[in-house]
């Protein structure tokens, strides 16, 4: 039976693409039909990074390729982008169509690492997974085919983690969380590499991974796969912390969950922890007014159509600091089976006293669907995408853009992540609200 997924939140496995262009002088290059980068670049590919968009090689391998096979089409790309293209680290992504003829794209690689190349290669083809999986493949991928060739571990530098959050582009934010992520470790006694986006050290900085004392998740299950790699590689523990942390309560709950696991000094950290949260409130004190008189005009329940980190985030975000109620909770990142009780357990425990219903679903037709059949009696916000702006409209609810495809945002340096990203949410919420007064 044919089925049909409509308004899709994610892309192929070959949108890891996108993983390697948020690196810094990183440079892609397709193994793949002609369209797959662009169509990947048109969903989560809200700036083109140092070479992304349409300056990615591509073979647009064809018929001929399908027949003959693509090796040598491969080589010929590869030159080009040596030639053209000045970078610091080239990773051969396959598609479809070289992975179903079976090109040895391993040993074409090959060939250049034994020049001293810096190329790596990892299998992409769009039918094996998405690109939350794909991203995990593509880390784990640079880490054994690059990093490795340079720095075997063993010379563990007190302090120093690797984070690993949420994936970029896919997170139309991820650079601004990124970046707020790296203060608030560093400001509790950390070195950090951040690995992806302006705060990072670039490709020296991925030559450190071994180095690191031990490593940060913050996401509920895309890059475990990298953590416990490394964990089995260079026996590099790990913390986990299983969602995008939001706003004074959750930050402060992560730094102390990442101060405890690292024995850090707690003097410091608590010194930290005070200044952000005293700056934090200043915040919301001078406004108190403003949110007491206007406490009714604000939306009372709240949609996610995110995924798992983010709607965790979110939600504890909404009901706990900012009191708006959860309705239902929708997952739409395909979580894997294994995963989808933990994160049911995490709904259930949002707040002490509620618990938000969530349901798994990769069909935005279906979600918006339900949502249309519920009674609309209060006012509601939903956190999702561009797809939902006609819903929003359609039973009169707020609309906050946070998951791809954004369309109608522009994103600079925008972030959500904690002690600044929870203002950034009470602004953009009330931004929204008050818009629709006359």
């Amino acid at each position: 039976m044919l089925k049909f997924i409509e308004q899709p939140r994610y892309s192929c496995a070959i949108g890891a693409q996108q993983t390697v262009v948020a690196i810094k002088r990183g440079v892609p290059i397709l193994h793949a039909g002609p369209g797959c980068s662009s169509k990947v670049s048109s969903l989560i590919g809200q700036g083109e990074g140092y070479a992304g968009g349409n300056t990615i090689p591509c073979t647009n391998a064809g018929e001929a390729e399908v027949v003959y096979g693509g090796e040598g089409r491969l080589r010929n790309v590869v030159d080009g982008a040596f030639k053209v293209i000045d970078a610091d680290l080239y990773v051969i992504l396959t598609g479809c169509t070289s992975d179903i003829v079976g090109d040895d794209v391993g040993r074409v690689t090959g060939e250049y690492q034994a020049q001293g190349r810096p190329i790596v290669y990892a299998e992409t083809g769009g039918f094996k997974s998405n690109n939350y999986v794909s991203h995990e493949a593509v880390v784990n991928a640079i880490i054994d085919q690059y990093v490795d060739v340079h720095n075997k571990g063993g010379n563990i530098q007190k302090g120093l983690v690797n984070v690993f959050a949420t994936v970029p582009y896919q997170d139309p934010y991820w650079n601004g969380n990124l970046e707020e992520i790296k203060r608030i470790l560093e400001g509790i006694g950390l070195k950090v590499n951040i690995l992806f986006g302006n705060g990072s050290g670039g490709v020296e900085e991925w030559k450190t991974i071994p180095d690191a004392e031990f490593n940060i998740l913050i996401n509920t299950w895309t890059g475990l796969g990298i953590v416990k790699h490394l964990q089995e590689k260079y026996r590099t523990p790990y913390v986990h912390f299983p969602y995008l942390p939001i706003g004074g309560i959750e930050t402060t709950r992560f730094l102390k969950q990442v101060a405890g696991f690292g024995k850090l000094d707690s003097k410091k950290v608590e010194a930290f922890i005070q200044k952000e949260e005293e700056k934090y409130y200043s915040f919301i004190e001078r406004t108190a007014d403003f949110m007491l008189e206007f406490r009714y005009g604000i939306p009372r329940r709240f949609y996610t159509i995110l995924d798992a980190a983010y709607s965790i985030g979110f939600s504890k975000f909404l009901l706990n600091e900012l009191g708006i109620i959860p309705a239902k909770q929708y997952v739409i990142d395909d979580t894997p089976e294994e995963f989808r009780e933990e994160i049911k357990k995490l709904f259930a425990g949002i707040s002490d006293l509620r618990s938000a219903e969530v349901a798994f679903s990769i069909d935005g037709g279906v979600i918006q669907q339900e949502i249309r059949e519920e009674p609309q009696k209060n006012r509601a916000i939903i956190l999702g995408s561009g797809w939902e702006r006609d819903l929003a409209s359609d039973i009169k609810a707020d609309l906050l853009i946070i998951s791809a495809p954004v369309t109608y945002r522009l994103v600079l340096n925008c972030g959500y992540a904690g002690y600044n990203g929870g203002l950034r949410t009470i602004e953009d919420i009330y931004d929204r609200v008050l818009n629709t007064y006359r």
